[in-house]
């Protein structure tokens, strides 16, 4: 009998070998940009108490109303979620462990997020976020070196225009006087607001200002805005944000809509987008918020911190168009007992410290060279009867940069010699593409 296909869950995506090495490049270059900050690695769970968000993002966010993995733990009856977000397990973490207790930290996550939201580019049901919190510091500064961290690692990946977003939020007396005229000038406007903002104009009246229906829209041209009604010390902090950015040339635009998904920011807040990704173009968001650690139960502590959509920064990348190598050498034999000093010479390779595919089974070498190509290696390690006979190896450049490059006609090579002669190469290799 046949068994009827089962496919992945909707939203939930694989991630085949194609796409692997841009990731492991995302993700090697991204833990490097926050180590060098002094941010330490920190792992929560992925299952957290639901109280956890409903407390943290809010109870009339579209995160915490719809689009929740939520169920009921059938041993004891508690509530239990899939982490939609990570900020708030992270201040979870901090105040169970204490993790404050020597001075503030820096600190720093990855790994899966849930929303159940229609899959559509860039967002997913299940996706994956790199982020860093900054707990227990105050003032503007640490935000900005968040934001220069960020594009010291939009460089180094080379993704091209990406363009950061900022606004305050202020303080919360300071949003509720906002939050009172707003409703006002909203109300008087209903009729002209999409459903989604209808809804919100009594339970979370600052989230209609992220709407994206042109008709709503058109109504917040002349909605009051929250920059005026802040007081002299937040427009002093998101001035300083300002000075600060402008000192270290890191161009910005203030976008008085922008504020974010989550009710715990206070004060800055902060988006990258780009133009590339259609719909979904925020690629990292994150802010201040200062008034979570309360929410959660622990002592009054400032904190901001950001968090990366990989899945986008992965498609401005070129996943699809730029896989990477599989390998550095592949190595190529004839059977019988060439397998056996192919597989010695793949190991003492190995034992250099580059990556080598050896060959598996039997086939002709017009065949093999095909698949040598096909992974991406920079070179063919051959070993026939003739080559086994001399204790030595035919060592081929697959792509070689010029006439003049390292085994750009190949060569024979000693076998004692190989290892070292392909790890020379591979760093010339390397120094003429940098050139």
């Amino acid at each position: 009998m046949r068994h009827s296909k089962i496919s992945a869950v909707r939203g939930m995506n694989d991630l085949l070998p194609s796409s692997a090495p841009t990731l492991e490049r995302f993700q090697g270059l991204a833990i490097a940009a926050l180590r060098s900050y002094g941010y330490c690695y920190i792992r929560t769970p992925v299952v957290e108490p639901t109280a956890v968000f409903r407390r943290s993002l809010g109870e009339v966010t579209d995160i915490v109303e719809k689009e929740m993995y939520t169920f009921v733990d059938a041993l004891n009856g508690d509530s239990l979620t899939l982490r939609p977000e990570n900020t708030a397990g992270v201040v979870r973490a901090a105040i169970e462990h204490t993790l404050l207790h020597d001075g503030p930290c820096r600190l720093w996550y990855y790994g899966p997020m849930f929303r159940h939201e229609r899959p559509q580019r860039g967002r997913y049901r299940e996706f994956y976020q790199i982020g860093a919190e900054a707990l227990g510091f105050a003032g503007p500064e640490v935000e900005v070196e968040q934001m220069l961290l960020l594009q010291r690692l939009w460089k180094t990946l080379e993704l091209g225009p990406v363009r950061l977003q900022l606004n305050t939020l202020g303080e919360a007396a300071e949003r509720m006087r906002h939050r009172q005229d707003l409703i006002a000038y909203l109300q008087a406007h209903r009729s002209e607001l999409d459903a989604d903002a209808q809804r919100r104009v009594e339970t979370n009246p600052l989230r209609v200002l992220d709407s994206k229906h042109p008709g709503t829209q058109a109504v917040l041209e002349h909605a009051p805005r929250l920059m005026d009604y802040l007081d002299t010390q937040s427009l002093a902090h998101f001035e300083r944000v300002q000075q600060l950015l402008r000192q270290e040339n890191i161009a910005f635009e203030i976008n008085p809509r922008l504020v974010r998904g989550m009710d715990y920011y206070n004060l800055t807040v902060f988006e990258w987008v780009t133009d590339r990704l259609g719909a979904q173009g925020t690629i990292c968001g994150g802010g201040r918020y200062d008034g979570l650690f309360e929410l959660l139960g622990g002592r009054p502590t400032p904190a901001c911190g950001f968090s990366i959509g990989v899945e986008r920064v992965l498609e401005l990348m070129g996943a699809a168009e730029d896989a990477g190598a599989v390998c550095d050498v592949y190595v190529l034999h004839q059977g019988g007992g060439t397998y056996d000093a192919a597989l010695r010479a793949a190991e003492q390779i190995r034992d250099a410290g580059v990556d080598v595919i050896l060959h598996a089974g039997e086939a002709s070498l017009k065949s093999q060279m095909k698949k040598a190509d096909a992974s991406g290696a920079e070179f063919a390690v051959i070993l026939g009867a003739e080559e086994v006979a001399e204790s030595a190896a035919t060592v081929k450049a697959l792509r070689p940069a010029n006439e003049s490059a390292p085994f750009a006609r190949q060569a024979r090579v000693s076998a004692d010699q190989l290892a070292q002669r392909l790890v020379d190469a591979l760093c010339a290799e390397d120094d003429l593409s940098e050139q």
